[in-house]
């Protein structure tokens, strides 16, 4: 049952978040965000925010500038949005699962174009 709600106010949180950075965001760096999952800890006090980006920017450093930067203003602007009793804090983690899927695609066609020569 309490992972069922924890699953709710993730997906609840990511879709919030997906907003604020399309919307209100007057950030560009945010606008390039695409929020793929968010994990919530059992305590509500962590949420980890997965995402992709079309930024050109090292994704350890877009990292580093999200955690650092905008986690504070994300944190505020979800606390205004969302009726949870503390607003978890958001740590940014860069999603590589698109990459990875494209790189096996990749892979795959290889093979492919492999066989029918």
């Amino acid at each position: 049952m309490k992972d069922i709600k924890l699953k709710r106010i993730g997906s609840e949180i990511g879709q919030v978040l997906s907003e604020i950075c399309a919307n209100e965001a007057h950030d560009s760096l945010l606008k390039t965000l695409t929020i793929t999952g968010v994990d919530v800890s059992n305590d509500l006090g962590l949420a980890k925010v997965y995402f992709t980006t079309t930024s050109d920017m090292d994704y350890k450093e877009l990292e580093r500038e999200l955690n650092d930067d905008t986690a504070g203003y994300l944190r505020t602007k979800l606390s205004q949005e969302i009726e949870i009793r503390h607003t978890p804090k958001i740590r940014f983690v860069f999603d590589n699962s698109v990459e990875y899927g494209n790189n096996i695609e990749k892979l795959i066609n290889e093979i492919h174009e492999k066989d029918g020569e």
